[in-house]
């Protein structure tokens, strides 16, 4: 039994410093352009507008991030690597509150929290509008994102933060329709938020399991 055990122990801890080191890279990497973009305000590293590149540079992670948090269950379901499941609450934290710096940024920095000023200007603009949903659905999955809320809402819980798909597809098209012209960039993620959606799918996931179980 002993002989058993040992080897079984020793892969544990392999496990858990495994998922330790992809928890620490998840938190560096997600705090890296927050502190590289900190970094260029106090040194006087942005452009001759400041304002678009703070609200560029806050959203575009916040969308990325986004994702990268949709796509930790698929990334599980192909690699079985059940360290990569967390991933998704703690990345969709971030994304939320680099979320909630852009929105500060709109209605702070351009609006000068002048609310009848802020609400002709998102409803004049699509993208705003766009842009206003997902954060407020941004805002309920993250007011909801504890074990206490979770044993709370009991299977609504799930239903609910399904909505974390149609925040991916409101942050695309936000996305897309705040620039003037499309670049393959913007379509390169539009269709990566797609193959996540195809994903998604119980029978594809089905398929992937039984493939990778082969």
């Amino acid at each position: 039994m002993a002989e058993r055990t040992q080897p079984d122990a020793s892969a544990a801890r392999r496990l858990s410093t495994g998922a330790l080191l992809l928890r620490i890279a998840a938190h560096a990497g997600a705090l890296a352009p927050l502190a590289y973009l900190l970094w260029q305000t106090l040194t006087g590293g942005l452009s001759f507008d400041p304002i678009h590149d703070l609200t560029l540079r806050t959203g575009k992670p916040a969308f990325i991030l986004l994702l990268l948090s949709l796509a930790a269950r698929p990334a599980v379901v192909v690699t079985g690597v059940t360290a990569l499941r967390p991933l998704a609450r703690t990345l969709g934290l971030y994304a939320f509150g680099y979320a909630t710096i852009h929105m500060l940024i709109f209605v702070g920095l351009d609006f000068g929290f002048r609310w009848d000023l802020i609400v002709g200007g998102v409803l004049e603009k699509r993208y705003a509008v766009i842009g206003l949903a997902t954060f407020l659905i941004l805002l309920t999955l993250a007011a909801t994102s504890t074990r206490k809320a979770a044993r709370r809402l009991g299977a609504l819980w799930k239903r609910l933060h399904r909505l974390a798909y149609a925040a991916g597809v409101l942050a695309t098209l936000h996305y897309l329709w705040a620039v003037k012209f499309i670049t393959f960039e913007q379509w390169a993620y539009a269709v990566v938020l797609a193959l996540l959606l195809v994903a998604r799918l119980p029978e594809v996931e089905g398929r992937i399991r039984r493939s990778r179980s082969e």
